[in-house]
C-alpha cells in the first residue's frame, strides 16, 4: 500500500522556502486532468517539502477558481469539484495562475467578463500558464500576442489561424516565453507543473515528486509522437489532392519528384514549384511525412515486425534512414516509439 505522501530524500539540500499561492482557473466542462493533474503535482510537492523540511516550510497554497462562481463546478467527465469565485482586485495576488482547457473552452473564451478578468489579473501574477486549449483563453485576452506558444496538437492550426500574432509551435510538450507558459494537451499540464516546481524548489524536489507520481521529470520527445494524423494542408487543385491521397496509400513506391511529376502530368520543375506553393512544403518533405506516418502505424501493430521490415515497407530503404526521419520529426527513436505505443500482447 503506497504511503500518503512522497518518500523523503535522505539528505535534502537547504533552500529558503516561501508558500506560493497557486490558482487553477476552470470553467464548466473543463477537462478534468487539466485541473487535477497540476493540482496534484503542486500538492505532492508541498507534502514532500513539509516532510523533508518541517511543517513550517509549506511549498504551495492551492486554490481552484471557477468562472461560474463559488460552489460545485462540473467538469467534462461529469465529476463536480468545489471552487472559489474569481477574486477581485482587492484580493491578494497569486504567484502562479494556470488556465485549464477542455470541451468548455469555446464558451469560456466567449465570456467577456472572464476574458476581462484574465486581462486585468495577468499583470498581477508572477507566472501565467495554460494547459491544452486553455491557450485560447490567454490568446483571446491578448496575453500571447508576440509570444511563442503551444496547445494540443489537434488545435495548433486553429490557434495559429485565429490568432496570427502568436508564434504557434505544434511540437513541444510545453513552451516558456518570459513569464508565460503554455502546454500541449491534458497530461502535459503535469509536465509543466513539474517544471514550475523545479524552478521554485530545485531538481531534487521535482525528481522526488516525479518518481512518486510515476512521471518523467522531462518527457522524451515532443507531442508530435502522439498525433494520429498527418497534419498537412490539402491542395486546392483536385489533381494534387488526388496525388496526395495516392502518396499516402503508396509510401513504398517510387516517390521521387520526377516520378510524381510524371504522374501529375507536369514537368519536374513546374511540379515542385506548384506543389510547394499549394501544400506549404516541398514534395520531399511531404513524402517523408507520409512515410513517417505509415511507419508509426506499422510500429504500433503487434505483429512483431522489426524496424528494418517496417522501414522497407514504408519506402525508407533502411532502418537508419527511418531512424533519422523519426528523430527529425518526432524527436524519438523508432524503438522508443514502439515501446510506448505498440499494442499490448494478449
Amino acid at each position: 500500500m503506497p504511503r500518503s505522501s512522497p518518500p523523503l530524500a535522505s539528505t535534502p539540500s537547504p533552500r529558503p522556502l516561501a508558500g506560493r499561492r497557486i490558482a487553477v482557473l476552470a470553467f464548466p466542462e473543463a477537462q478534468s486532468l487539466d485541473v487535477i493533474g497540476p493540482i496534484e503535482v503542486f500538492a505532492s510537492s508541498g507534502r514532500w517539502l513539509e516532510g523533508a523540511r518541517g511543517a513550517g516550510a509549506p511549498g504551495y497554497e492551492i486554490e481552484l477558481l471557477s468562472s461560474a462562481g463559488a460552489g460545485a463546478l462540473r467538469l467534462s467527465c461529469g465529476v463536480q469539484l468545489l471552487a472559489s469565485p474569481l477574486p477581485t482586485r482587492s484580493d491578494p495576488a497569486f504567484d502562479t495562475l494556470i488556465v485549464a482547457g477542455g470541451a468548455g473552452t469555446r464558451a469560456a473564451a466567449s465570456d467577456p467578463a472572464l476574458i476581462a478578468w484574465l486581462r486585468a489579473t495577468a499583470p498581477r501574477v508572477r507566472r501565467l500558464a495554460s494547459v491544452c486549449s486553455g491557450a485560447f483563453l490567454l490568446a483571446e485576452a491578448g496575453l500571447l500576442d508576440g509570444r511563442r506558444a503551444t496547445t494540443h496538437w489537434s488545435a495548433c492550426a486553429e490557434l495559429a489561424r485565429r490568432y496570427p500574432r502568436i508564434q504557434v509551435d505544434p511540437d513541444p510538450i510545453f513552451v516558456r516565453d518570459g513569464s508565460v507558459y503554455t502546454s500541449a494537451g491534458v497530461t502535459s499540464g503535469m509536465d509543466l507543473a513539474l517544471a514550475l516546481v523545479e524552478e521554485d524548489h530545485g531538481r531534487e524536489v521535482a525528481l522526488a515528486v516525479a518518481r512518486w507520481l510515476v512521471l518523467f521529470l522531462k518527457r522524451p520527445g515532443g507531442q508530435s509522437q502522439f498525433s494520429a494524423q498527418l497534419s498537412v494542408q490539402l491542395a486546392s487543385r483536385q489533381p494534387l489532392q488526388e496525388l496526395q491521397a495516392w502518396i499516402v496509400e503508396n509510401v513504398h513506391a517510387d516517390l521521387s519528384v520526377a516520378a510524381l511529376a510524371a504522374r501529375a502530368g507536369m514537368s519536374p520543375r513546374n511540379f515542385a514549384r506548384v506543389f510547394t506553393r499549394e501544400i506549404g512544403m516541398t514534395p520531399a518533405r511531404f513524402v517523408e511525412s507520409a512515410r513517417v506516418e505509415a511507419a508509426r502505424r506499422g510500429l504500433e501493430e503487434d505483429g512483431g515486425r522489426g524496424v528494418e521490415a517496417v522501414a522497407a515497407a514504408c519506402g525508407f530503404g533502411s532502418a537508419e534512414t527511418l531512424r533519422r526521419a523519426f528523430s527529425r520529426r518526432l524527436r524519438v527513436s523508432p524503438a522508443d516509439y514502439r515501446s510506448r505505443f505498440q499494442a499490448a500482447a494478449t
